[in-house]
């Protein structure tokens, strides 16, 4: 098969032979080519069609609803957080103040001196409120550092109230522990500490303590807090207790008509630890009190009258 081009002038031509296989693609390709042409120019169309761009432009529309929709569920998020977070700066706000007012009244009861428990300093940040006059902050970032602000204010004046529990736990120990006031509540001293008249054969007798006299089973008290190192019966005592406070300090009662205690036991201030009697060497119900420093007894007249004279 031959192909002739002849050029429209006529000047000149092209003859092509063509095999049988090239005879079948050239059919082939007068067949198929203007299907492709025309699929192209009807896709064109239907591209340039107002078919067509309403299709893509309602497409954009949805991407661009769905990031719309993406950005508000991130926005809600985070004023869901600095909601959050300011609820509980407020919750610490609340806390720090409560810890002022605490600690200004313990230091003004407790008589301690101001300058060294100093709570009246203001937080750094004021209480959380709302409408024109709220607080606004730019970013979580900005948020969470004046929680730690926050915080770190607390955390200061919890150490304030530990190292003051603790100074006032030491006094009132020492308070507890102090030697002081009368072992009955209701009596009065019958013999003083000193040289006095021995009732039973009238010489002149050393007398290592002061007599409460009492009525026969009334309380006895102890007259600071310790620990019961002697529960018995002493010769010319009767029954006695004797109570170690520390610091080098023993007080005895004795003449007892009961002890209410033993050894080991741990008593308080004021502690009932036996009841008035006139076992031993005794004329009446009363209470023997002596008290011992390092060893050595000592006139309990000077501790009896640190209550009395207060």
């Amino acid at each position: 098969m031959k192909l002739i081009l002849i050029h429209r002038k006529g000047a000149r031509s092209l003859t092509f032979h063509l095999g049988p296989l090239s005879r079948r693609l050239f059919g082939a390709g007068l067949v198929f080519v203007p299907f492709l042409v025309g699929f192209a120019g009807y896709s064109l169309a239907l591209m340039s069609s107002p078919a067509g761009i309403d299709q893509q432009v309602a497409q954009w529309r949805e991407k661009i609803s769905q990031q719309d929709q993406l950005l508000n569920d991130v926005q809600t998020e985070s004023r869901q957080q600095v909601d959050a977070l300011t609820a509980r700066m407020a919750e610490l706000q609340a806390r720090l103040m409560r810890l002022d007012a605490l600690g200004e009244r313990v230091t003004e009861v407790a008589r301690l001196d101001a300058d060294e428990f100093d709570f009246s300093q203001q937080p750094a940040l004021g209480g959380a409120v709302s409408g024109p006059g709220a607080p606004t902050y730019s970013s979580l970032g900005d948020l969470s550092s004046s929680m730690e602000l926050l915080e770190d204010q607390i955390h200061l004046r919890e150490q304030q109230l530990d190292a003051l529990e603790g100074l006032l736990i030491d006094r009132d120990l020492h308070q507890a522990q102090r030697v002081d006031g009368w072992p009955i509540e209701k009596g009065w001293v019958s013999s003083r500490y000193g040289n006095r008249v021995d009732p039973f054969n009238g010489k002149t007798t050393w007398h290592n303590g002061v007599d409460f006299a009492s009525k026969d089973g009334a309380p006895v008290l102890a007259v600071a807090s310790g620990v019961v190192v002697w529960a018995g019966s002493r010769s010319g005592y009767g029954l006695t207790v004797e109570v170690s406070h520390g610091e080098g300090y023993v007080t005895r009662y004795s003449h007892n008509q009961d002890n209410l205690v033993i050894v080991g036991d741990i008593v308080k201030k004021g502690q009932q630890i036996a009841a008035v009697g006139s076992s031993g060497r005794s004329t009446g119900p009363h209470v023997h009190l002596e008290v011992f420093k390092h060893g050595r007894v000592v006139d309990p007249a000077s501790y009896v009258r640190r209550t009395r004279q207060s």
